[in-house]
């Protein structure tokens, strides 16, 4: 059923001119340039044959993607495929980093489900979250970088034709996707880019392979752009699952051009996704409450945002009695790996990288955040700026000490107690919460204590690499949550996690003090359980007691402690 896109050969013969021919788009072709032009034949034109990387005649200038070979700025190497080219860029800043990665992932083959096909993707479920375009074209989900439909060529009967695989609904159309079932989806085309005029859509590319999809009733992928402030895009796109197309017309738009429209029915039986998020907005803007909440906020203000506690599954009422603390108590801090430790002092408006500043040079002259608080790195030892340092409580060397940024909800489980989640999604890389309680010794585990943290233990590596090493840290650390502590003594044990624990230092003059962050691993929609790895105790080692897992993972080991 599967076939290149735009491999069709040149037809001979007598044309029918009544079938649709699948062109290659001008973006796939590549342009031929002789290799040495012949000096002693006239040119047609002063520039005619130059090839785009030069040399240049006086009064030539290379264009994008294309610049001289001894810029040091620019790339020497044609893209993979098409970029536009960011306006009023600064040198040496890149404006659309997601654009340069997807190029460099392309480049490389780092991409999945590659060809083309009609329903589920392999390895992306219903409710999976991409923060950027790129992502999607990436995961073979919807390859397209800008374009709303996504079609392929298909042979039924011998004869070819095209249908559409998913398409993307973002609010850059007229659609009507307030329905959780029904989505009204707009044709694409109908407008000039250049001075925005508008005219008629016609039935070619993506209209006419949603046409055939409805002719034939195959199941097309949908995503939604959705609004959130806190992406760096100003949207999250939610893969939504399976819809049919059940019915076509064409009306009046309001530029009162003709535009196609496609009524979307989505598929029973399917988990929920796009509804999820509704309720989500509803319970934020107070339309509706959560069912089930029995705390609105178990922290009673200690934290910036509100923590609710849930339960929809059964009668109990909360878990036992503990006191919320959102930080790590230490009786004693731990001593400075460097003796006579200097803090920032020269960092009034906020440490930035590539700088003196003492902090930075910690961290081997970079601030292991990016600007938007989503960590560079996982296999470093984080150095924030700790009391003595002047930098402002905002600045980027203290993402973790800014308290919650997300929605969080304590909630019964089904089988394994009490356990944590967002109302928000959560980017790869962000800070979620640091796990607080209080600072103990080895001696003093209790082994009837569920609620323990031990940085000694040996934990799996992010990465199937021998170099992944997990970081430690340099002097053993043990926090005990049962008395007391904040949201991170609910996050429940998984063999395969998405949040991973970080170690964080805060040193002032010769004493440190040590913290543990939970970060993403990956995109994590929101109602979906945060868990990390607990780890295994080393031979020898005080501890709790052996516990039967239900994580419920493919690579589950059966216990954890």
């Amino acid at each position: 059923m599967e076939r290149a896109f735009g491999s069709d050969p040149m037809p001979s013969g007598n044309i029918n001119k009544s079938a649709v021919l699948t062109v290659k788009p001008l973006r796939c072709l590549a342009p031929i340039f002789p290799s040495q032009p012949d000096p002693s034949a006239p040119p047609s034109h002063q520039y005619a044959s130059i090839p785009p990387m030069g040399p240049f005649p006086p009064g030539a200038t290379p264009f994008f993607p294309f610049f001289a070979a001894n810029d040091p700025q620019r790339p020497a190497q044609q893209r993979a495929f098409p970029i536009p080219s960011p306006r009023n860029a600064v040198p040496g800043v890149a404006k659309r980093p997601d654009l340069r990665a997807g190029t460099i992932c392309m480049s490389k083959s780092v991409r999945a489900n590659t060809k083309k096909r009609i329903g589920s993707v392999p390895g992306v479920e219903i409710g999976d979250i991409f923060f950027f375009r790129m992502e999607l074209c990436l995961a073979g989900v919807h390859a397209p970088s800008m374009a709303g439909i996504d079609y392929m060529g298909v042979k039924v009967s011998g004869e070819d034709d095209s249908l559409a695989v998913s398409i993307v609904s973002s609010g850059g159309y007229e659609d009507e996707g307030d329905d959780g079932e029904v989505l009204i989806y707009s044709g694409q085309g109908g407008v000039q880019r250049k001075d925005k005029q508008s005219m008629d859509q016609q039935l070619v590319r993506g209209n006419l392979a949603l046409e055939k999809s409805l002719h034939k009733s195959n199941e097309v992928r949908v995503i939604r752009g959705l609004k959130d402030f806190a992406s760096p895009t100003g949207k999250v796109y939610v893969y939504d699952g399976l819809y049919k197309i059940h019915e076509s017309w064409i009306e009046k738009g309001k530029s009162g051009c003709n535009i196609f429209k496609y009524k979307f029915v989505r598929v029973a039986g399917q988990p929920e996704a796009f509804t999820l998020w509704k309720s989500i907005q509803q319970w934020k803007d107070g339309v509706t409450t959560r069912p089930g909440i029995i705390l609105p906020d178990l922290t009673s203000g200690a934290e910036s945002l509100p923590v609710c506690l849930v339960n929809d599954v059964d009668g109990e009422k909360g878990p036992p009695y503990f006191s919320y603390t959102p930080t790590l108590k230490y009786t004693k801090p731990f001593p400075s790996m460097k003796p006579s430790v200097l803090n920032c002092d020269c960092c009034t408006g906020g440490c930035q990288s590539n700088s003196g500043c003492p902090c930075v040079q910690k961290n081997e002259g970079q601030i292991p955040y990016t600007s938007l608080g989503v960590l560079q790195s996982h296999n470093t030892l984080i150095h924030e700026c700790g009391n003595m340092c002047i930098c402002p409580v905002n600045c980027r060397n203290r993402i973790s000490q800014a308290g919650l940024k997300m929605r969080l909800e304590v909630f019964k489980t089904k089988d394994k107690g009490w356990g944590l989640r967002s109302w928000d999604p959560i980017r790869s890389g962000s800070f979620i919460c640091e796990y607080a309680g209080a600072v103990i010794s080895e001696k003093g585990i209790d082994s009837e204590d569920n609620y323990i943290f031990d940085a000694t233990r040996a934990f799996e590596p992010l990465e199937p690499e021998p170099s992944d090493e997990p970081v430690k840290f340099p002097f053993p650390l043990i926090i005990s949550s049962r008395n007391e502590g904040n949201v991170g003594r609910f996050m429940n044990h998984s063999c395969s996690p998405n949040v991973y624990w970080q170690p964080i230092i805060r040193e002032n003059q010769d004493e440190s003090y040590f913290h543990v962050g939970f970060f993403a691993i990956k995109h994590i929609p929101p109602m979906q359980e945060l868990t990390f790895d607990y780890g295994m105790l080393l031979a020898g080692k005080a501890g709790p007691r052996k516990k039967k897992c239900l994580c419920g993972s493919l690579k589950c080991k059966g216990v954890f402690y």
